[in-house]
């Protein structure tokens, strides 16, 4: 069959990028991403994601429930800082 396509940019590299890797024609690297594309592989079902975790240590001192406290107090430290300076 004979039609006319119109591709995007990204796509236009993507093909003429397979074209050189494989040595092959136009025609056969747009008839093998249709095939990939609409044969499509089976998808993989997701693995549920675990968070890895790591001790920090026996005694801690700081309190990471305070964290968003601990970096107000560092910000309006070093705002103020910035204002001496500019006297």
């Amino acid at each position: 069959m004979r039609t006319t396509v119109t591709l995007d940019p990204d796509v236009e590299r993507l093909i003429k990028d397979a074209m050189r890797e494989r040595s092959i024609s136009f025609k056969e690297a747009l008839n093998e991403a249709a095939r990939l594309g609409l044969r499509g592989k089976e998808r993989k079902r997701a693995q549920k994601f675990a968070q890895k975790t790591f001790r920090m240590g026996e005694g801690q001192e700081f309190r990471w429930d305070k964290a968003l406290a601990v970096a107000d107090a560092i910000e309006d430290e070093e705002l103020s800082r910035k204002l001496t300076l500019r006297k």
